[in-house]
């Protein structure tokens, strides 16, 4: 996406996205008990670690999925790491649970989607094209909002929203 179409920033704090991961583990209390969670990395692997704590669920697989592209657009996915057949366990993956940080576009999530379509998709931030994909999210951010998250950031200045600001 280019700067034009990703005019508007989001950055997240460790605090925050502390506190919306622990806000996704309430929504999903109430959902079943989840036997694994498959995090879609490398955006899944830390609201996978928080929530897999909240829910106490142990075991925690990962699905390795590559988009090749240069930032302005979402390449070709390659899944470079599948799920382990024995995490699955033979039943279209009832009884998982599926982390990812952000469902964008919503290209990553129907691959994953295809690979378990009885296990519950939840993220913590979601865009209007993927957001049907999710099963239970957080907060849907607008889809020209580019969403920072802590690993992603260093601290320094941020300009006002307003142009019109001085001083």
């Amino acid at each position: 996406m280019d700067n034009q179409q990703q005019s508007k920033a989001f950055p997240v704090s460790w605090d925050q996205f502390h506190r919306d991961c622990r806000a996704l583990s309430w929504r999903l209390a109430d959902k079943g008990e989840f036997k694994a969670i498959v995090a879609i990395t490398r955006g899944g692997l830390v609201p996978a670690g928080i929530i897999a704590r909240e829910l106490g669920v142990r075991t925690i697989e990962t699905v390795c999925i590559a988009s090749y592209h240069d930032y302005d657009d979402q390449g070709d996915l390659k899944v470079i790491k599948p799920i382990d057949p024995k995490v699955i366990g033979g039943n279209d993956g009832e009884g998982i649970l599926i982390i990812d940080d952000l469902v964008d576009t919503g290209k990553t999530a129907k691959v994953v989607r295809e690979m378990l379509p009885k296990a519950h998709f939840a993220t913590v931030y979601a865009k209007p094209m993927g957001r049907d994909l999710a099963d239970t999210i957080v907060t849907e951010v607008s889809q020209d909002t580019w969403v920072y998250f802590p690993w992603d950031l260093g601290m320094q200045f941020q300009p006002p929203i307003s142009k019109d600001t001085a001083g």
